[in-house]
């Protein structure tokens, strides 16, 4: 057994940059940092938010009108934005099936593909997650619950979170198909 997985996270890209992608890659992995933080402190919140749901229902049989809301809010946030980060790690799930039997060079067509691909949805959700965003903020659409929050909010978290995929996953075709430069830096 080789000890490799099909879930292990590996690395696909070049492992040299030009300096060029390599700071935009540097500056994205500062932000990428920052918003993982967000979306931790989100988790720990829904989870706040949840418990003291559970317990005003369960034991002071009181209503709870926002908490559920709340908690979905957090959790779209935590996930959406998150993405960038899980992608800048290479650890969304992929299939290596063909990687081992393909030419080296065929083999990275394919992977360029499936970025190009990725970049072109992940790119047009964001566009219609922005203009969804946009629309619930001029109309002032709410949920349907007494506690009625807007959803610009996490429509709103949507749309950034994935423009932040579709960024993430457009630095990594550069790093694909422009040259390392006379100093290239290792991409950790």
């Amino acid at each position: 057994m080789s000890g490799h997985s099909e879930f292990s996270v590996t690395p696909i890209g070049p492992r040299r940059l030009n300096p060029r992608v390599a700071m935009l890659d540097r500056a994205l992995d500062r932000l990428n940092g920052v918003v993982m933080l967000l979306c931790a402190l989100a988790l720990v919140a829904a989870a706040v938010v949840l418990t003291e749901s559970v317990f005003v229902r369960y034991f002071l049989h009181a209503t709870t009108d926002w908490q559920d809301e709340a908690t979905v809010f957090l959790l779209v946030g935590a996930t959406f934005m998150s993405a960038s980060y899980v992608q800048g790690q290479r650890g969304h799930v992929g299939i290596e099936a063909l990687a081992g039997l393909l030419p080296p060079g065929v083999d990275r067509a394919r992977k360029i593909f499936v970025d190009v691909a990725s970049f072109l949805f992940c790119g047009f959700f964001a566009w219609k997650s922005w203009t969804l965003t946009h629309e619930a903020w001029v109309e002032g659409t709410v949920t349907s619950s007494t506690w009625a929050p807007p959803l610009w909010v996490p429509y709103g978290l949507m749309a950034f979170g994935m423009s932040l995929l579709a960024l993430q996953i457009f630095v990594q075709i550069l790093a694909w198909v422009t040259p390392a430069g006379p100093h290239p830096e290792p991409h950790p």
